[in-house]
């Protein structure tokens, strides 16, 4: 009930502000929105959400790495010291701008279902447990680990140091420990009481004394070096067929698991084309699915045809274009995204400008209630994220994460990490493009991005969060095309997000039927908040949940990169 009542009392003091109150502008330099200035630095440049993470992938660097090397550093750095969004458990996404070919590489390294649990024994457990949809802890929504095999198949092809060099940075902290940062605390914090109980040693690993490590207070994890150790002397086969993978198939065996030494020996990531949209001039990347990447690809093609930039940044106008548009893509995300090696997505259909054009026609001046996706097949054709920049001009967007937190909760003894639980986005209905199959990648939300100008790279970006990805990144493009900011006024600026689309969990008869609602971020002025209400949006003001952000942008003409930080979290840009 308290709680309650202090929602209330936060909304109406959101509501009912006086809208005679204005924020003058605090920064000389003119970017009002944000926090702190960009970080410039011309020989290499590391964005992550922690800042010893940062540290570790600058000092790669400065010892001779290259930018993957920098960014499987950094990405290691962070299982360890934020566990709650990432981990060797989990699975990882890239895009890679290598200057040497001029070209662009996507890597989808995200794992599969185990190939022993069939669509009907999967049916008869969630039977048991009176569940009709995949539980988020425990055995069952486990999928393979794709995040080690992701690290050796960038290095093979980018890599300049060895995988002990590189990981080693992370193993003297997980045998020496680091002072736990303020957010992740927070949120290791929620992850324990909900994970201790599941199967394996969660408590032991990543508690001290039966309680998630508070801010500054130092933790270790000498388990979790152990395994690196292991990997970085053996290399990747040591995950998947050695030691490691023995532990895991015994344990699963043990305690009613899925994951099976075959599972393990028969993963691999795949080299994937990203796909793009031309949005104003900048050319925008994604990955194709498994992932939700190209619905932010959708949204800016829909509002490629308003005048955002006339409208005015946060004003009514342009907030319920970008509303609407997401409504309209998240619908055929529902619907669409799913394993191409099980669907074929009609990627061309959902990009085309034709497409665009026909879905942008029904947005009108009131916000639409009930939303179906649509028909491109006639136009056919908690996580981390981070940045790295070398002074070769090769650039690596990734991202990387456990799915829900902490994941499954599950720790195999003696190997420092938890499972995801990634499997928990497959559908149970047999229709779907997105139903659960051996064998088969779930649905995605982790997403990186790379914009390109004149063919030139131009900035490497990413917003984790859920389905706040695709709106983020949206939002984050816009600042900077349409609105004029530089990148880290473009982190900075108030955010919202709609909430209320179909799932791609859910039965593929579902549709959106009540409008959804919008969350913001203080900072929007009440006129336009009455403006929304006035066209049926819901509003609602929400604390968190707006992702986080990490960018950088090479300047060409000064050869010079500039680093962005997300102000909401721990996180560091930092270059040298």
């Amino acid at each position: 009930m308290k709680t309650k009542i202090i929602s209330i009392l936060v909304s109406a003091l959101f509501f009912f502000s006086s809208s005679d109150i204005k924020a003058e502008p605090d920064r000389i330099t003119g970017q009002n929105f944000a926090t702190r200035s960009e970080v410039i630095a011309a020989n290499g440049m590391v964005a992550t959400s922690q800042p010893l993470a940062t540290q570790v992938g600058l000092d790669v660097l400065k010892k001779g790495g290259s930018a993957v090397d920098a960014a499987i550093a950094a990405n290691a750095a962070l299982g360890l010291m934020e566990p709650t969004g990432n981990g060797i458990g989990g699975d990882l996404y890239a895009i890679v701008w290598d200057q040497k070919s001029q070209k662009l590489y996507g890597l989808n390294a995200s794992g599969r279902s185990p190939k022993g649990l069939t669509y009907n024994q999967l049916q008869t457990k969630l039977k048991k447990l009176n569940r009709t949809s995949i539980p988020p802890y425990g055995m069952l929504p486990i999928s393979v680990p794709g995040t080690v095999d992701g690290w050796f198949e960038l290095h093979k092809k980018f890599g300049k140091l060895n995988m002990q060099q590189i990981l080693q940075p992370t193993i003297d902290y997980a045998n020496n420990g680091f002072p736990v940062s303020e957010l992740i605390a927070y949120y290791w914090n929620r992850s324990v009481p909900r994970l201790s109980p599941q199967p394996g040693s969660f408590k032991s690993t990543f508690t001290i004394n039966g309680k998630a490590p508070g801010k500054g207070q130092i933790f270790k994890n000498p388990d979790l070096a152990n395994t690196l150790r292991l990997i970085a002397k053996n290399g990747r086969n040591e995950f998947y067929r050695g030691s490691i993978a023995q532990k895991i198939d015994r344990f699963m065996q043990q305690n009613g698991g899925y994951i099976r030494l075959r599972d393990l020996a028969e993963h691999h990531s795949d080299w994937v084309e990203p796909i793009f949209v031309n949005y104003r001039g900048y050319d925008v990347f994604e990955l194709p699915p498994n992932g939700q990447g190209i619905a932010a690809l959708q949204m800016l093609n829909i509002l490629e045809g308003f005048d955002l930039s006339s409208a005015g940044f946060l004003s009514e106008q342009a907030l319920h274009w970008m509303v609407e548009a997401k409504k309209l893509v998240f619908e055929d995300r529902a619907k669409f995204y799913a394993d191409m090696d099980f669907y074929e997505a009609p990627i061309k259909g959902l990009l085309s400008e034709k497409y665009a054009d026909a879905r942008r026609s029904l947005i009108e001046s009131r916000a639409a209630k009930r939303i179906d996706s649509g028909n491109p097949a006639i136009y056919q054709g908690d996580t981390i994220y981070l940045t790295t920049a070398d002074k070769e001009g090769n650039m690596v967007s990734l991202i990387q994460s456990n799915y829900r937190g902490m994941g499954s909760g599950v720790v195999v003894p003696g190997l420092g990490f938890v499972f995801q639980d990634r499997g928990e986005l497959f559908s149970l209905d047999p229709t779907h493009a997105n139903v659960y199959a051996p064998g088969k990648r779930p649905f995605h939300t982790i997403i990186p991005a790379f914009v390109m100008k004149d063919n030139k790279p131009f900035m490497s970006f990413g917003l984790m969060g859920g389905a706040m990805q695709p709106q983020g990144h949206v939002q984050i493009v816009t600042n900077i095309v349409d609105f004029g900011m530089n990148i880290q006024e473009a982190g900075d600026a108030t955010r919202w997000q709609h909430f209320g689309s179909t799932e791609p969990t859910q039965e593929s008869s579902k549709y959106i039927t009540d409008g959804g609602v919008i969350a913001f971020e203080s900072g929007i002025e009440y006129q336009t908040i009455q403006g929304l209400l006035h066209r049926g949006h819901k509003i609602r003001y929400d604390l968190g949940g707006y992702g986080g952000y990490q960018a950088i942008m090479y300047d060409a003409e000064n050869k010079v990169y500039y680093g962005a930080s997300e102000s909401r979290k721990d996180g560091q840009a930092a270059g040298y």
